[in-house]
């Protein structure tokens, strides 16, 4: 059985008990979170589970408030970038009202966009993204993956898919800047790979 399935299976077992199932797909830049994402939607809604696939670059606050020049880059990243008492509001409106409409970040005009979800009797609610084991999350998860990449090999992967910023040594000075410390800081502070449910190696 791959991460994938094994993935699927739990939180199968979830909606079984509980008919509506949120689960965390956790990790740094450029571990595979997306790409895992979206292969246990698929496979969860091949076996009749309804999928809302939810991802924490959604919520993303104004570019003028996570990137303040008043605070290191690191800092705005590490505590301006995600509306994460929205976020929370989102789910909790979804677990009790069955459907939201949500504003989502749109980054191509820095402000917001409206989206509908609609839960089913059987839905996994999955949410992607770095930082989801910070305090601010606390309760909105049933299981919690962690995939667990050095930050070696994820600096590989985001020199090929991050060229957006720029040639490779302007992609090496933003995740000094401002990606790897605020990473960092957030491994000592929370230790995800030990507090989560599930830990992906890749």
């Amino acid at each position: 059985m791959d991460d994938t399935q094994k993935i699927c299976e739990k939180a199968a077992e979830l909606v079984n008990k509980n008919g509506v199932a949120v689960i965390g797909i956790d990790g740094l830049g450029g571990a595979g979170k997306s790409t895992i994402s979206e292969g246990v939607c698929a496979c969860l809604e091949k076996s009749g589970i309804h999928t809302i696939l939810l991802h924490i670059d959604d919520f993303i606050t104004p570019r003028k408030i996570r990137y303040d020049e008043r605070f290191p880059q690191w800092q705005c990243y590490y505590e301006r970038q995600w509306r994460y008492d929205y976020l929370r509001r989102v789910i909790d409106e979804l677990r009790q009202n069955g459907k939201v409409t949500a504003e989502l970040y749109d980054k191509e005009n820095d402000s917001y966009i409206s989206a509908k979800y609609c839960t089913d009797k059987r839905t996994v609610i999955i949410i992607e993204g770095i930082f989801l084991q910070r305090k601010e999350l606390d309760g909105v998860f049933g299981l919690m993956v962690y995939m667990d990449v050095s930050e070696e090999e994820r600096l590989k992967r985001v020199l090929t898919r991050d060229t957006y910023i720029g040639d490779d040594s302007e992609i090496r000075r933003k995740y000094e800047d401002r990606y790897f410390p605020a990473e960092r800081r957030y491994v000592q502070e929370y230790e995800p790979a030990k507090k989560a449910d599930m830990v992906i190696k890749a």
